[in-house]
């Protein structure tokens, strides 16, 4: 592959995907970017051949295989990790494996400025969204990936495209009141709209593949190593659909929330958030020496420690320095954590949680109404969207905003 210019690669597992893989594929014909290489995972475990419950898997990837062997698309891989004696062994994790996969075949024929774009089989963009992409690392050469802006399109189901709202809503809830504290992992982590240049995934060790959410940790430890830009002009469609492909994620919480099970997708008091901003806004006086935060007990349970700040005094005599490694330690997935373990000593109901937080952010915008009135279960799906949209819109100012400062 000698190209002077950086090229793109998509990297786009496949599994059970023959009827929506298509018009992804279409979606690649049509981009304007002329600098790209298409790499597809067809996978599943080589047990499903022997299960009769799961054998459909992989007859659809058969066929997976077959559309793509003919498929008129320039630079297509393809990877089969499918057909009998091929499928993934005893020990290997689903999507996060091919994922893993995939960048690894890439790494080894890309150079180190190419860009590697995640996505999945059921994703939808326009023309121009690789060529975007492309220009953001181009104009941004010290960055470590992207988090693309995205947005669900609805279908015709009533009770898909509720629920797939209640959990945009509460994607988008969470990356909101993340950004309002002041840690850098403020993000929605996609497994659809990611990106990295090469050097930046083999500057973190490449992706961990997790049974599922390794897409999370994948955007935590870009975003620990340095920048990660959060806008794009161009917004990434998922599939709207149920599905039990991963552990958890879009598939599987639409697939809870299609039985009103939605205590593991909660909208987290916005209290908790000052608790974490509170902790945050501490870190400078930390380096001085140890200072009582509201997540304190929090820590030190799980860490074991009473004070988790005197190794990073120890190690980091500069300022800026020691408080970048109090984000390393209090991490997106800690905060997470703690946000959890506050909630379910004190949960409180998730509509409520969404007027406070509106009140208290975005008071005057028109929505005073419909969340005084909402009810997830109840409230029609016009006036839920309405809600998702003004999160989407507003989130996206805030990222066009961050990206022009």
């Amino acid at each position: 592959m000698q190209n002077t210019s950086p090229q793109i690669h998509v990297a786009l597992p496949a599994m059970n995907e023959r009827y929506y893989i298509e018009e992804t594929l279409q979606c690649l014909q049509k981009q304007t970017f002329p600098n790209l290489h298409t790499w597809v995972c067809v996978n599943q475990p080589e047990s499903f051949w022997h299960n009769p419950d799961k054998r459909h898997i992989c007859q659809n990837n058969a066929l997976t295989l077959g559309l793509l062997r003919d498929y008129p698309l320039k630079n297509l891989h393809i990877l089969d990790y499918s057909s009998p004696g091929r499928g993934w062994q005893e020990g290997k994790l689903g999507v996060g494996m091919a994922r893993k996969t995939l960048k690894a075949h890439i790494m080894g024929e890309a150079a180190d400025d190419d860009v590697i774009v995640s996505m999945d089989a059921d994703t939808v963009f326009g023309e121009n969204y690789l060529g975007s992409i492309s220009a953001l690392f181009k104009k941004n050469p010290d960055a470590m990936g992207l988090a693309n802006p995205y947005y669900h399109p609805l279908v015709e189901d009533e009770h898909l495209n509720r629920a797939i709202l209640r959990y945009e809503i509460y994607m988008r809830y969470y990356a909101l009141n993340m950004r309002f504290t002041g840690t850098p992992f403020c993000y929605s982590p996609l497994g659809s709209a990611m990106a990295a240049p090469v050097r930046a995934v083999k500057k973190i060790g490449g992706l961990t593949p997790k049974k599922s959410g390794e897409d999370f940790y994948f955007l935590q430890k870009l975003t620990k190593a340095g920048k990660l830009l959060r806008y794009n002009t161009e917004v990434v469609y998922p599939g709207t659909r149920a599905s039990d492909r991963v552990f958890f994620g879009t598939g599987p919480a639409v697939i809870k929330g299609l039985t009103g099970q939605w205590h593991a997708y909660p909208l987290f008091n916005p209290e908790l958030f000052d608790d974490v901003r509170k902790t945050i806004e501490l870190f400078p006086r930390q380096f001085e020496g140890p200072h009582p935060t509201p997540m304190d007990d929090f820590l030190k349970t799980h860490l074991r420690c009473n004070d988790i700040y005197a190794p990073l005094r120890k190690n980091h005599k500069d300022l800026n320095r020691f408080v970048k490694a109090c984000h390393e330690k209090i991490d997106g997935l800690r905060i997470l954590q703690f946000l959890k373990t506050s909630h379910n000593e004190n949960p409180q109901p998730d509509e409520e949680n969404l007027r406070k937080f509106y009140l208290r952010y975005f008071p005057d915008r028109g929505l005073e109404k419909e969340l005084d009135e909402l009810s997830f279960s109840h409230t029609g799906v016009e006036t839920i969207n309405k809600i998702r949209n003004f999160l989407f819109e507003t989130e996206l100012e805030l990222q066009k905003n961050e990206a022009t400062e």
